[in-house]
């Protein structure tokens, strides 16, 4: 609201004592209401994007429950120290230097270089709530990565690759397709193809990345013990609890609304003249339908496909499915209608069940199959988006008219070839840096737990103790031994 004295004193009229006077107290009052509401503005936007961190946090539950339920009773209190310890080394490292390299601006197109430590902090561009939601993004990639190597990795390596992961690679690509200065990012004035990179929340800069990396380290590390015969048939390694897979896909789901639709970091936008139903409000709605569509239908089509190919009904499969819907609708949940998402999440469940029979053809071991899911989900999204994006969605979320948008709908072929790039990138990229971390682990017989401890189990042999007791157990006492590696194999 904008008043100025000298335009609103001459309608007091004549008979106004100090006509001056009076316009300027009316003014005031006027300034006063327009500061309100625009603190009020930051307020709510504030509000809305720490509920959609918290959100996205409580995914980090969802790991946690999903993995324990993926790996055999022997592993679980490994796997679930290993949940928090993501959260927790990420949250230092990226304080340390995370935010700084992905959001640092100005910079250039690489990697951002202020706001180590929060220096600067808050700012007109960023404000303490920003850090907390991006830092949810980045310990959401190291969990990813945590999956695929699960049963057979020492603590240490754990540690090494999670802090360098959220502290570095992650960071990094973050940088180049969200942040104002990346040199993919659609916010950047060089669009890349006049269009830049809509990976709205994240299929190729958190999935991929997490798939990726977590690739590396289960091929190097190689396969757990028995996951296939002499013969080189596969034997399935079944996780101990359907239950707590369930429970930790329903928390991921429930995540996921602050994962996808919190993406637009801001609620109070209008879309054209204020005053109107439509605006941002309505475009975070349709992300979370966009987002639930998806994923419901690449559950249906994952249970029907591997009804087909193995004759049973299987839990685990329809939640795996789930995800990798999810994980494919990540980048374009946004910018296509919701007949898109639907199939986006068929086509989704079609690539996680090629995945799978590509890793068992080849020996890959994938106790989460992680790397298929986010990894090759992930990238199909990435391609989804091109395609389907939708011109109006694409201007309204990004600002301005006439970008390229989706193939199919009319937009041309730019953006498809920027995200053919986007996938190439991050595939080079995360292979030049965690695939040499992990095989420097590999080497100093840092990576891999011995086959003693494997076979004993990492609960017994490095953490004390089992996850869960029998009853004989707990009358009589668990004598515990430690078992100390002695090879690499």
């Amino acid at each position: 609201m904008a008043c100025e004295v000298n335009q609103l004193a001459p309608f007091l009229g004549p008979n106004t004592t100090d006509a001056v006077a009076a316009a300027t107290y009316i003014c005031s009052q006027f300034s006063d209401v327009s500061n309100k509401l625009i603190d009020t503005g930051y307020a709510i936007d504030s509000t809305y994007l720490l509920f959609s961190a918290y959100l996205v946090f409580s995914m980090q539950l969802g790991f946690a429950m999903l993995c324990a339920g993926s790996v055999r009773a022997k592993n679980t209190m490994n796997i679930m120290l290993t949940n928090v310890l993501d959260a927790a080394a990420g949250g230092i490292f990226y304080y340390l230097f995370g935010f700084a390299f992905a959001w640092g601006g100005p910079s250039n197109g690489f990697i951002g270089r202020h706001f180590f430590g929060l220096k600067e902090i808050p700012s007109t561009s960023f404000d303490y709530s920003n850090f907390l939601y991006q830092w949810a993004f980045a310990i959401a990639a190291a969990g990813i990565t945590s999956g695929s190597i699960a049963e057979r990795t020492q603590f240490a390596a754990y540690l090494i690759y999670s802090s360098f992961l959220t502290g570095f690679v992650y960071p990094v690509v973050s940088h180049w397709f969200w942040a104002p200065d990346g040199w993919a990012s659609p916010t950047n004035s060089n669009l890349l193809f006049g269009s830049g990179v809509i990976d709205f929340a994240g299929s190729g800069v958190v999935h991929m990345v997490g798939g990726i990396a977590g690739f590396y380290g289960a091929l190097i590390e190689g396969p757990r013990i028995g996951r296939f015969d002499h013969a080189g048939r596969s034997v399935a390694l079944r996780g101990h609890s359907a239950s707590l897979v369930v429970l930790g896909t329903f928390l991921l789901w429930f995540g996921w609304y602050g994962f996808n639709p919190g993406s637009f970091n801001k609620i109070l936008v209008t879309y054209g003249t204020s005053g109107g139903y439509y605006g941002q409000w309505s475009a975070v709605g349709r992300t979370a339908v966009t987002t639930t569509l998806a994923g419901c239908t690449a559950a249906l089509t994952t249970l029907f496909g591997k009804r087909i190919l193995s004759g049973h009904w299987n839990v685990t499969d329809v939640c795996n499915g789930l995800l990798g819907g999810f994980a494919a609708i990540t980048a374009g949940c946004s910018v296509v209608e919701p007949w898109a998402a639907i199939i986006c999440g068929f086509v989704a469940a079609l690539v996680l069940i090629g995945c799978n029979k590509l890793a068992e053809i080849f020996k890959y071991d994938d106790p989460l199959e992680a790397a298929q899911l986010h990894g090759g989900c992930g990238a199909w999204g990435i391609i989804f988006t091109a395609l389907f994006a939708k011109g109006s969605y694409v201007d309204q979320v990004y600002g301005k008219p006439g970008r390229p948008h989706g193939l199919f709908m009319g937009g041309g072929g730019k953006l498809l070839a920027a995200h053919i790039i986007q996938i190439l990138v991050i595939f080079g990229w995360v292979t030049a840096t965690m695939g040499p971390l992990f095989y420097i682990l590999h080497k100093f017989k840092l990576l891999r737990i011995s086959s003693e401890d494997e076979m004993a189990g990492m609960d017994l042999t490095r953490h004390g103790g089992f996850a869960y007791y029998h009853d004989e157990e707990l009358k009589h006492g668990t004598q515990m031994r430690k078992i100390e590696p002695t090879s690499s194999s």
